[in-house]
């Protein structure tokens, strides 16, 4: 498990953002709730809460430096 600043990829996000599988999803409106990963994935999802929490992102580190909305 990683701990620490997580390295961004400007690749990679343009990439999520951009995804077919995304727009499907989106389009046809076949997205679960908030809060329900545990019942679609649970290993993934308790993965992803544990990342969230030993790491922060480049861009939070950047906004909590120089202001950032208020």
């Amino acid at each position: 498990m990683k701990f620490g600043m997580r390295k961004p990829s400007i690749k990679k996000m343009i990439a999520a953002r951009t995804s077919p599988k995304r727009f499907i999803a989106h389009s046809l409106g076949v997205k679960a709730p908030r809060g329900w990963g545990w019942l679609t994935n649970p290993k993934r999802a308790a993965y992803n809460r544990v990342y969230s929490r030993t790491t922060f992102s480049f861009w939070s580190l950047l906004k909590s430096l120089f202001g950032g909305r208020r």
